[in-house]
């Protein structure tokens, strides 16, 4: 299985004063190349970028990547808009399965989107899994294409999919001997 990747990248970053896809680590790398990086080294393809606040210049550093931009034209109203966004354009590709990470997370690493991909439950199109840390549920998530509509209908405001994948029974893979 070679699931699409989403990487939601759309936000303000409101608590550091600036867009976090335009955040560099230590070696000057964007954030939000970084992590495209990191989905396409763990297998992901094609990859998604929804974007929004300085959606440009967060574009700009894509121009060398082999991504699709996904405008999320309602970012502003929190990170329901992203997901739905991403996974809206994830039903136009043949992937069965996608991998939903955030870009403000640089101490996740391809290992651990691999060992998420590893530790599914199910198959083909109803595969479900996510990263856990200390026992909470983290990023990335790894949801089959029987989950979407549901995913993206649970997300409201600036919350995400979490209740739908609790409900879901979304099995949590212990990574924490994996963050940098």
């Amino acid at each position: 299985m070679d699931p699409a990747g989403v990487l939601l990248a759309a936000g303000a970053g409101a608590s550091i004063g600036r867009p976090k896809a335009l955040v560099r680590d230590a070696a000057g790398v964007p954030w939000v190349v970084r992590s495209v990086h990191v989905l396409r080294d763990a297998g992901c393809g094609p990859i998604g970028v929804v974007v929004g606040a300085a959606a440009e210049e967060v574009t700009a550093l894509l121009a060398a990547e082999d991504v699709t931009i996904v405008p999320s034209l309602e970012w502003e109203t929190g990170m329901s808009a992203s997901l739905r966004s991403g996974l809206g354009w994830v039903t136009e590709t043949p992937a069965e399965a996608v991998v939903v990470h955030f870009v403000d997370l640089p101490d996740v690493g391809p290992d651990v989107v691999r060992r998420v991909l590893a530790g599914r439950v199910g198959s083909g199109d109803a595969v479900l899994s996510r990263a856990g840390y200390e026992g909470r549920a983290g990023h990335p998530v790894l949801m089959g294409r029987a989950h979407w509509e549901a995913a993206a209908a649970a997300a409201t405001g600036d919350r995400g999919a979490g209740s739908y994948l609790k409900q879901a029974g979304c099995p949590l893979i212990p990574c924490d001997d994996l963050t940098l």
